[in-house]
């Protein structure tokens, strides 16, 4: 959790956190006061029924994060807003159970020692924010040029955890007290945050957290739990999650929030889980609730927060908010206006590729190219996902900054054609395609260029199937057009294949048909309008065809004959038409021209019962690339220029455009093969 947060969220998540909070504490006791005088009740009950209506109202962040990751909701909008409020409404239920465990020891003969624990407590937050803070800033300072955190620092951090803990027993606190604190002042990120969440994750996850859940399942007596008693403790928590709803909902409403997003979000801010639990415990050790109300609020929890997951699933579909009303392509794109694209980067090495790939992309004072540069990092070692803008004239070191100054440089050389903005994504890899499609909706780009999750080095490939499955969803839930760049070559030998290095650059397209084949054409035919870069279109035509006419076939002819018109006259540009009987005949020719060119575009989908691609489909290692792009990419390819897969935009508004059924299969239903 990064405190800093807290400050930067806006006047709505504050309002919604602070309302989260205090609407079913004030309903919640108004509630237990007017049962504890009209209702004839067991004295265990009578005593504890005001502390169970207090931390049944309270919510917790850790617990409503976990809720998000699961969901995979983290970097959604309403996840966004979630997290934000849950910061508010978390500190201030953490404030109020540190004001209620010290006054409880006022009720035990010790007021005269309230004073002193408050001041204890304020020391605790002066200890750890002046000492304990700046000696972990000190370890990442030591590590910033190292590739791992130090053992030792990672052991004197938990010295720091156990000595937190046991100061705050002292104190009479929770024993949760004091890590949270210094949790809070632990630097998030890398290298430490990312250190201590590499060296606990597994243990904590596979061995404590199911111990704890086993020993707290093994306090709850079901022979202690009466039905009477059971009704009252149910309206307290019925009560509560009601408090919660309502809270959030009327001030999401007041902000214009739809009303299905406002009643998911006060569904989710009514989570509970571990840290509830946990505080119960205390609670319960404490003698603030019997045991009896113990057992009833946790089974109570369990069951609500089993039924979230299923209704939020339902209601919120965060896809929404990224399908567009129009085309984002390059084919239906102006002629001879601004082109807006979006580039991901996962790791710098892709950056010479993407250069490489820009550079000839025309660009010019009448078609300038606006360049969203977007550094996908994935999330480690803090709770919150981050989206980070890098403006010009502001130095914020970041793991980014290589891949910042050769884009930076980039736009320098190619001053006026050229406007570049980067950015820099923190989050989980199963969700950041979310990310980059709501970046791309709300900047309307007409196309993201992804590089292939194949890194190629002099030792082989290395491959990464979380990055792979980031391109897979991106390609699935595009709102515009996509490139998958694959370019074992720049990665291998290094950036000695850009434009300035070459009189003249030489693009290749493969055409059998369809819409994925018209955009790679378009962008191929706007890269030929450079007059450095010369463009040869392959139409592939099956020899004796039986032709079924087909809206799609009139289209290719369309967009051929216009490509041929516009250049007629222009000697840079070619075009061939080769003749082939079957998928032997096609593999031939494309292993023919392979080497031809200095960059090939090809389609990424055509239609699987082409008898020009019988057999290709059984061969498919990388079905994201398609049957054509597969074979020049494959493990045993012989191709060595960089090749551009193109799949055209999938959805405007209310569903699938343009999109034959035969056509090879959606890249989130194929099977995934192993990389080796």
């Amino acid at each position: 959790m990064d405190p800093s947060l807290i400050r930067k969220t806006g006047r709505r998540a504050m309002v919604i956190g602070i309302s989260t909070f205090v609407m079913p504490l004030v309903l919640n006791l108004v509630l237990a006061l007017i049962l504890k005088k009209s209702l004839t009740m067991d004295p265990n009950l009578h005593k504890s029924l005001l502390w169970v209506a207090s931390f049944q109202s309270n919510s917790s962040f850790h617990s409503i994060v976990c809720l998000l990751a699961e969901l995979k909701l983290l970097n959604s909008e309403l996840g966004r807003l979630a997290i934000s409020s849950s910061m508010i409404s978390g500190t201030c239920s953490w404030l109020w159970t540190t004001i209620v465990f010290t006054i409880k020891q006022s009720t035990e003969g010790k007021k005269e020692a309230v004073l002193l624990m408050f001041i204890s407590v304020a020391c605790l937050f002066i200890f750890v924010g002046f000492i304990l803070q700046p000696m972990m800033l000190w370890m990442v300072r030591q590590t910033a040029h190292e590739k791992a955190v130090k053992e030792s620092y990672v052991n004197a951090v938990f010295i720091m955890v156990l000595g937190c803990c046991l100061f705050g027993e002292i104190l009479g606190q929770h024993f949760l007290f004091g890590p949270i604190i210094l949790g809070m002042a632990v630097p998030d990120g890398p290298p430490l945050g990312s250190a201590l969440i590499n060296k606990l994750d597994c243990f904590v996850s596979s061995i404590l957290l199911p111990l704890h859940f086993v020993f707290s399942g093994a306090r709850i007596d079901l022979s202690l739990i009466h039905c009477r008693n059971v009704g009252i403790v149910e309206i307290l928590v019925l009560s509560a999650y009601l408090g919660k709803v309502i809270g959030t909902m009327l001030p999401s409403l007041y902000c214009k929030m739809p009303p299905a997003d406002a009643l998911c979000l006060g569904i989710i801010m009514s989570t509970q889980g571990i840290m509830d639990i946990l505080i119960l415990g205390g609670a319960s050790q404490f003698q603030l609730i019997d045991q009896e109300s113990y057992c009833i609020m946790v089974l109570s929890a369990a069951f609500f927060t089993g039924t979230i997951s299923p209704i939020v699933k339902f209601l919120y579909q965060p896809s929404r908010r990224y399908i567009p009303y129009k085309r984002r392509t390059i084919q239906h794109a102006r002629p001879n206006a601004e082109l807006c694209m979006l580039a991901c980067i996962y790791h710098q090495d892709h950056t010479p590729s993407i250069i490489n790939l820009l550079q000839a992309t025309n660009s010019s004072l009448q078609g300038p190219l606006f360049l969203y540069v977007v550094h996908l990092v994935e999330l480690s070692g803090r709770a919150v996902p981050v989206l980070i803008a890098h403006h010009p004239g502001r130095r914020e070191p970041c793991q980014s900054d290589p891949i910042i100054n050769a884009f930076r440089l980039y736009e320098k050389q190619n001053q006026g054609n050229v406007m570049v903005y980067p950015l820099t994504v923190i989050s989980p890899y199963a969700t950041v395609h979310d990310d980059v499609c709501a970046l791309a909706a709300d900047k309307m780009v007409s196309m993201v260029i992804l590089p292939f999750h194949n890194l190629w080095t002099n030792h082989g490939a290395e491959g990464s199937n979380a990055v792979r499955a980031v391109n897979r969803n991106i390609l699935r839930m595009a709102p515009c057009s996509v490139g998958i760049l694959v370019d074992r070559y720049t990665m291998r030998y290094g950036s000695n294949r850009m434009l300035e290095s070459k009189p003249f650059f030489t693009i290749g397209v493969i055409f059998l048909g369809g819409q994925d084949d018209r955009e790679a054409l378009a962008y191929a035919s706007r890269m030929a309008k450079h007059p450095n870069v010369g463009l040869t279109v392959v139409r592939l035509v099956e020899s004796g065809r039986q032709c079924r006419y087909s809206t799609d076939m009139d289209q290719d002819m369309e967009m051929i004959k216009e490509f041929r018109v516009d250049n007629i006259n222009n000697a840079r540009s070619d075009f061939q038409e080769e003749v082939v009987k079957d998928s032997v005949g096609l593999v031939t020719v494309i292993q023919k021209i392979e080497n031809s060119f200095d960059l090939i575009l090809v389609g990424r989908r055509h239609p699987s019962d082409s008898p020009l691609l019988m057999g290709l489909t059984e061969w498919n290692e990388y079905p994201e690339l398609g049957f054509i792009a597969d074979m020049l990419a494959s493990s045993d390819a012989t191709c060595k220029v960089p090749v551009l897969v193109v799949q055209q935009q999938s959805y405007v508004c209310e569903g699938m455009v343009d999109i034959p059924k035969h056509l090879n299969e959606d890249p989130s239903t194929v099977k995934v093969w192993p990389i080796s």
